[in-house]
Order: structure tokens, then C-alpha cells, then sequence
């Protein structure tokens, strides 16, 4: 098959929404397929054209950021000419430009593919609350003239207001997970870096931006300390985003418990992530809203139990293999509860990394995209036909 994926920011760019478009076009591409990706040249100093791990990358200027979005004149000639080129498109939302891959795809007679990796939600103002609404409305046409709508797990999609409307062609599939496996001689030096010893460690990642309810957290750091004094809490991510300011509303917790809470900064490399996530006791997600939590997989993958919210999609993991305990969102009190639960017992929450996999393990996932692939080109309608 000849596969092309659309996203706005495409590797290097690292977020788990970049993470999983990587796994399943290079997947892919080691199982013979040819595929490309048109993307944004997000960062100037990244060649426009480049292959990596067999996927052909092309990236478009952007004159202009807006909110998370790139601003790309060039993309609907690009577009245009490369899905003419290919014989199935997967788009990644949220993306700006859905409604024109799509479109563009039902012409042609080309089948099209779109992944929700979250609904889209803004911060509150009166900015953000307009870019949400339009971006969704355009996104919401492109759905519109998809063949397929993909969403992570049925949880998450029933109680999405974006996506459900949809469920005449939805499917569902778990995103494809990898990570190394660590070396638990690493992850010990690791903490001898950050003079963590022997003490009990809470790890959290991501990028610190409202959605991933890393401010309650941090107002938990005090009631877990008061059960468990020598506890510690270790972030690996970017606290500063461009488009989003609340780690500046929440930096008073954050340096204010500056003996506790330990920034690493952002991982770029998958094996220095894996010891990461070994190095730690207990990793936590208490997200306001994540339709899936990707994080939480690789932590399990690495032998760290999680404590995560109850939430749709977020809380999937944690019921299909019992590798952590979910808690009450939006609710430091809970998350503090929880993981002092589970930092005084992980035993029944330790899973061997098999069971992991097996559940949630990229080959899996890769061979379900590709049923779905052949499926839509096997009743591929000629180009002309009508809809």
C-alpha cells in the first residue's frame, strides 16, 4: 500500500501525538509498505524533504503559528499532489486542514483515514474559546468526509460530544506503544544523580499544560509527604509551552517544593525515558481530560505501576491489565490516597512486561491499522463516482 499521513507537527516535534504517527508510519514502512508524511517544517532549522526509518518526510514552511496550530500557504497544493500519489490518507487531528485532506481524498476517489488523539480543548479566554470552536467546526466537516474515524478506545469516543456523532464509521484501536526495555543499573545511577537514594519517587510527564492536571498534583505533594516524609516527585517534560501559560500559574507549587519536585526536562531519547520510568515507584496521570494515556503504557511496560484518573479513555489501561488504581479526578486528596496506596503495597499492581505488550504492544496495533487499510481499499469507489 501506498500510505500517506498528514499531521502538523511530525518528529522531531515530541508529544505522544507525534509519537504514535511515527510508530505506525515507520511500522508500516518495515513491513514494506511506502509511506510518506506531510507535515510542518515547525522548526526552520529541519530539511524540507528527508527520509527516516524508511518514511519519507515532507515538511511545509509555516509563516505563522496560531494557538497549536501551524500556518501552511503551501499545504493545498502539497496536498493536492501527493494524495494523488497515494492509495490511502490517515490524518491525525487535531489538525487545521482535515476538511481539506479529506475533501481532497473523497475527489480523488482515495480513501481517508482520520485519528482523533483527543478532542480538542482549549483554555479558558475568549482567544482560545473562538480557535476552538472554529478548528472544530472545520475539523468536524472533515470527519464529515472521511471513510473511517479512528478513536483510541470506545470509552473515550461515547462520551466525546466530537467524535460520537460519527460512530456510524468509527473504530477503535489502541495507539501503538514501544519503549526499551530498562536497565535497572541505569535507572539506580539515575537517582544517584538526582540524590534521590533510596527514597520513594512519583514520576510525571508530559507537557505541563491544563489539560494534564499536573496542579493537582502538586497540591498533593504535601498530603502524600505527610504519610510517606522521604517521598519524591520527578518530572520529565517541557514546563514552558508557547501556546499555553499554565505552569506560570502553577510554578509557586512547582519551585516552591523545590526539596520534593525534580525537573529532568525533556527526554529525547527513548532509552534514557525507559530508565526514567524504572527509576520510579509509582508514575501518575491526573489529566482532566486524555483519551488514552500513553505514558501510563510505557510506564508498565518498564515495571512501574500508575495511579491515574478515572476518566474516559485515561482510565482503559488500568482496567484491561489492573497495573495501577484509578482515583477520583480533579481531586488532590484521591490522587494523594492512591498513591500512597499503592507506594506502601505495588506488588499487586506490577505486571510482567509480556502482559503488557501483549495487550498493548505496537505489532498489535500495526496489524489492526492494516486490516482496516485493506478493508477500505478493497471497496475503494473509482474516481468520479458519486458518494
Amino acid at each position: 500500500m501506498r500510505i500517506l499521513h498528514t499531521i502538523t507537527y511530525y518528529h522531531p516535534h515530541w508529544t505522544g501525538l507525534a509519537k504514535v504517527a511515527r510508530l505506525l508510519a515507520e511500522g508500516h514502512a518495515a513491513r514494506g509498505h511506502q509511506v510518506s508524511v506531510l507535515t510542518s517544517r515547525h522548526d526552520p532549522a529541519l530539511p524540507r524533504h528527508e527520509w527516516i526509518a524508511g518514511v519519507d518526510v515532507h515538511r511545509l514552511p509555516a509563516i505563522a503559528r496560531i494557538s497549536r496550530g501551524m500556518f501552511m500557504p503551501s499545504f493545498p497544493f502539497a496536498a493536492h499532489s501527493m494524495i494523488a500519489e497515494h492509495d490511502l490518507v490517515h490524518v491525525h487531528i487535531p489538525m487545521l486542514e482535515t476538511w481539506l485532506v479529506t475533501g481532497l481524498a473523497r475527489r480523488r476517489g482515495v480513501p481517508s483515514v482520520v485519528l482523533n488523539h483527543g478532542d480538542l480543548i482549549m483554555p479558558p479566554g475568549p482567544f482560545n474559546q473562538f480557535i476552538q470552536h472554529t478548528l472544530r467546526g472545520l475539523m468536524r466537516r472533515g470527519l464529515e468526509a472521511a471513510t473511517a474515524v479512528v478513536a483510541h478506545t470506545e470509552d473515550y469516543a461515547q462520551h466525546s460530544e466530537f467524535t460520537w456523532p460519527f460512530r456510524d464509521k468509527l473504530h477503535y484501536m489502541f495507539p501503538p506503544s514501544d519503549i526499551p526495555v530498562p536497565d535497572r543499573d541505569e535507572a539506580q545511577a539515575l537517582r544517584a544523580r538526582l540524590g534521590i537514594g533510596k527514597a520513594p519517587v512519583v514520576g510525571f510527564a508530559g507537557r505541563f499544560v491544563e489539560e494534564k492536571g499536573f496542579d493537582y498534583l502538586l497540591q498533593a505533594v504535601p498530603l502524600i509527604a505527610r504519610e510517606i516524609p522521604d517521598v519524591r516527585f520527578v518530572f520529565a517534560g517541557e514546563r514552558f509551552v508557547v501556546y499555553e501559560r499554565f505552569y506560570q500559574q502553577w510554578a509557586h507549587l512547582f519551585e516552591g517544593q523545590a526539596e520534593r519536585v525534580i525537573a529532568l526536562g525533556l527526554l529525547h531519547d527513548p532509552q534514557e525515558l525507559a530508565h526514567f520510568y524504572a527509576m520510579c515507584d509509582v508514575f501518575t496521570n491526573p489529566a482532566r481530560t486524555d483519551n488514552f494515556g500513553l505514558v501510563q503504557v510505557e510506564a508498565l511496560m518498564c515495571g512501574t505501576p500508575v495511579v491515574t484518573s478515572d476518566i474516559p479513555g485515561a482510565r482503559t489501561i488500568v482496567r484491561a491489565c489492573g497495573g495501577g488504581v484509578l482515583v477520583e479526578p480533579r481531586n488532590p486528596a484521591a490522587l494523594a490516597d492512591g498513591i500512597v496506596r499503592v507506594l506502601r503495597d505495588p506488588a499487586p499492581y506490577t505486571k510482567p512486561r509480556a502482559e503488557i505488550e501483549a495487550l498493548f504492544g505496537a505489532e498489535r496495533s500495526l496489524d489492526a491499522y492494516e486490516a482496516l487499510y485493506e478493508s477500505l481499499l478493497a471497496v475503494r469507489r473509482p474516481v468520479g463516482a458519486p458518494s
